[in-house]
């Protein structure tokens, strides 16, 4: 099996769709968020962007789960902002990214408008500048985020088939 990724910045709804798609795939899902040691969770929440070094037991954490769920398949949300923090992922286990893209006042928006969750707006243009996008030798797909949530999920099922069939 394959263990789908949901990639992008904070803010792109990488909770939303990968929880609708690891529903519609019948999957579990993980939260990369709950993976986050609380010294990671309290930077972000004084407004402090993680460094490779504050990522490194987060991102060994959703590799485990990755390999865990190599064999089950399941979708787990990640930041994955840089190509080496996906190919800790990709040497964990079978990987397929879902790049959720958008502009950043849309993605400010909704990091605005939401509630009770530590990622302030004021890290958003940190994020923005770590991310290196799926490249076109990565296996997965961009989807922008301009639509529903059940439309990219809709999408990203059939780009997902696509793949899984054309590598048989």
């Amino acid at each position: 099996m394959t263990v789908i990724v949901v990639m992008g910045v904070a803010g792109s709804g990488k909770t939303t769709v990968g929880t609708l798609l690891a529903e519609r795939l019948g999957v579990e899902y993980g939260e990369a968020d709950s993976f986050h040691p609380a010294t990671n969770i309290a930077k972000m929440d004084a407004g402090i962007a993680l460094s490779d070094a504050d990522r490194a037991p987060w991102l060994r954490a959703v590799a485990e789960w990755v390999s865990a769920h190599d064999r089950s398949g399941g979708v787990v949300s990640s930041s994955a902002l840089k190509r080496r923090y996906r190919d800790v992922l990709r040497d964990a286990g079978r990987t397929w990214f879902l790049h959720l893209s958008g502009p950043r006042d849309l993605i400010a928006d909704r990091i605005s408008a939401r509630t009770g969750h530590f990622m302030p707006v004021s890290l958003l243009d940190s994020q923005f500048a770590d991310l290196e996008p799926l490249s076109a030798d990565e296996t997965g797909v961009v989807l922008e985020v301009d639509d529903t949530p059940e439309r990219i999920v809709d999408t990203a099922v059939r780009a997902f088939t696509a793949a899984r069939g054309s590598a048989q």
